[in-house]
C-alpha cells in the first residue's frame, strides 16, 4: 500500500498528522487501530456464520461468485462437461495464433539484414556501400 512513498514523504505525513491532530494523536491511532481490528473480526465472524449455515468450510476467496458456483455447486464431471465444447475451440484458436506467431517471426527473421548476414552457409546479398555525398562545404 505504501509501495511509492519514500521516507521523506513518510515523515512529511506524520509530521502533517501531528500537526492536525496535535497531543491527541496517539488516541486517533489508537481508535484507527482499534476500528482495523474490529473489521478482521467482523469479517472472520461473517465467514465463520456463513459456513456454519452452509455446512462447508468457506474462506473469504470463495464468496466470490464464480468461485462459490464452481467449488460448491458443481461436481468436477459437471465442470468437465462445461468446458469440453470449450476446449476444441480453445485448442484451435491456440493453434491459430502459434501459427501467425511462427510467420510473424519468420517475416522479422527474413527483414532483419544482420540475420542474414549472420546465419552461416547462406550467401550474403548486401548492397554496395553507397557513394559519399558531396557537401556544400567540399564545393566552396
Amino acid at each position: 500500500m505504501l509501495d511509492n512513498l519514500n521516507w521523506w514523504e513518510i515523515g512529511a505525513l506524520l509530521l502533517l498528522a501531528l500537526l492536525i491532530f496535535g497531543d491527541r494523536l496517539p488516541a486517533v491511532i489508537t481508535d484507527g487501530l482499534r476500528l482495523v481490528r474490529n473489521l478482521r473480526n467482523m469479517a472472520r465472524n461473517a465467514t465463520g456464520d456463513l459456513s456454519r449455515e452452509l455446512g462447508t468450510d468457506i474462506q473469504l476467496e470463495d464468496l466470490h461468485p464464480k468461485a462459490f458456483i464452481r467449488k460448491h455447486l458443481l461436481s468436477e464431471e459437471d465442470e468437465a462437461a462445461i468446458r469440453k465444447p470449450l476446449q476444441g475451440v480453445y485448442d484451435n484458436l491456440r493453434a491459430d495464433v502459434s501459427g501467425v506467431h511462427n510467420d510473424l517471426k519468420d517475416v522479422a527473421n527474413a527483414a532483419d539484414l544482420r540475420s542474414k548476414e549472420t546465419r552461416p552457409g547462406t550467401a550474403t546479398s548486401s548492397p554496395s556501400a553507397p557513394a559519399p555525398r558531396a557537401s556544400y562545404d567540399d564545393a566552396t
